[in-house]
């Protein structure tokens, strides 16, 4: 055995690798032979230059950093195939003083997912979710189907909630100005539920040419905490009302909002997704509820490179929100009152459960003995081209750096199948559809 291996605690290991004098002899060699192909020296040729010579005018710890790199790079996967090692990150090598004369050993500190045995997971109990759509959801789609395919035309009539309108506007809190609360000749539809509570509602019963003050209230909390439960005070200007006319509900209107030829085949498609959107939603649910409780149940040893990796995650998930709604890091980060090492200590917890939650997933998949089957994986290739509407190599070529992460999402969504199936479900404490 040239290896031996030291427990450090649950996430991390030791190995010290031994080797021989005559692999030390021969990397040396082969160190030295690598380096003088590229050595300058007058008089003699590229790779012809005499070892002292070469050691002269270069010293020895080239050939021996070289040899020492070399050795490594062999020996460390070999140990960790002899002690059946899955390690998470790169390890931390370091020599072992030795003897003069005696070949160095290398000591490698090396991150391992942890070994624990997943408590309390089958027959958990959690709020039942209806997976299938309630009665009159496939019509009401396809009435948004309608209203989103209806052509405006003018209404001379007082405005109303559902009609699009044209207006000017100026918003101002304790008669000032603010950012956001002023526009000109903006086309809005006026749906209250997509402003803020009193807007749309105030604009409903204008005619066109009229100006008036509509009161409204931002709701608390919001995504601009500045404005947060502030009461607003708009300048409203109506210059046009249109309605929607909507088309009939007919085959027409299926070749119109889609590739299908009758309303019957819209019907049936738009029943098949609806049917996968309650379903998925439905799990999600449910899935959110049962981890949480295993979550809570079992105590999981943490690597720290895993939620050091999550934490850079969580951290760039903020960065490309900042950039989604077009602000910028710095400000970001001055608005919150943090410096991005205390913003990043505040993701630790969600970090952590993230890491938890996905260790502990894994280890029940291994107990069960869960796997992705290559039905399974042809499966999930055929509903990504379906839904990028790729063909399959094409796919499968831009999952090639990928797979390891696809066979785990398989893994990952048919355990929680499994644990879904598992469970006890109890009525949920209101009625309603899945979100």
């Amino acid at each position: 055995m040239s290896s031996t291996l030291k427990p450090l605690d649950p996430t991390r290991v030791e190995l010290e690798i031994s080797i021989t004098p005559e692999e030390f002899t021969a990397a040396q060699d082969a160190a030295f032979r690598a380096l003088v192909r590229r050595a300058k020296i007058p008089g003699f040729r590229p790779g012809k230059v005499p070892r002292k010579i070469f050691e002269n005018a270069y010293g020895t710890d080239g050939i021996l950093e070289r040899a020492l790199d070399d050795l490594i790079n062999r020996k460390y996967p070999a140990a960790v195939e002899e002690h059946r090692l899955r390690p998470l990150d790169s390890p931390t090598v370091e020599l072992v003083p030795t003897e003069e004369g005696e070949p160095p050993r290398f000591k490698a500190t090396v991150p391992i997912r942890p070994e624990f045995e997943p408590q309390d997971y089958a027959g958990v109990e959690i709020a039942d979710v209806s997976e299938a759509p309630a009665d009159g959801d496939v019509d009401r789609a396809l009435e948004q189907m309608r209203r989103d395919a209806a052509t405006l035309v003018p209404a001379e009539r007082a405005a109303r909630l559902g009609d699009t309108v044209v207006i000017d506007y100026e918003g101002k809190i304790d008669g000032v100005a603010f950012d956001g609360g002023t526009a000109q000749g903006q086309e809005t539809e006026l749906v209250e539920e997509r402003f803020i509570p009193g807007f749309a509602a105030g604009i409903a019963g204008m005619t066109a040419g009229e100006t008036k003050q509509v009161e409204a209230t931002f709701p608390d909390p919001y995504q601009n905490a500045e404005l947060a439960g502030k009461h607003v005070v708009f300048t409203i200007t109506l210059h046009d009302v249109k309605e929607p006319e909507l088309p009939e509900l007919d085959d027409e209107l299926a070749k119109r909002v889609s590739k299908l030829e009758s309303l019957s085949e819209l019907r049936e498609e738009v029943a098949r997704r609806l049917g996968e959107t309650v379903k998925h939603n439905a799990r999600r649910r449910m899935s959110s509820e049962l981890l949480e409780k295993i979550v809570a149940a079992n105590e999981v040893p943490l690597p720290e490179v895993l939620v050091a990796r999550e934490l850079g995650a969580l951290v760039n998930e903020s960065r490309q929100y900042v950039m989604r709604i077009g602000g910028t890091w710095e400000d970001y980060l001055a608005h919150s009152g943090k410096t991005e090492a205390d913003l990043i200590e505040s993701f630790r917890p969600e970090a952590e459960r993230r890491v938890k939650t996905t260790l502990l997933i894994e280890a029940i998949a291994g107990k069960q003995g869960i796997q992705a089957t290559q039905q399974d994986v042809e499966s999930e290739l055929a509903a990504l081209s379906a839904q990028y509407g790729q063909p399959r190599e094409r796919i499968v070529e831009a999952l090639r750096s990928n797979h390891g992460a696809l066979i785990d999402g398989i893994v990952r969504t048919k355990t929680i199948d499994w644990l879904i199936e598992q469970a006890k479900r109890r009525p949920p404490a209101t009625e309603g559809p899945a979100d």
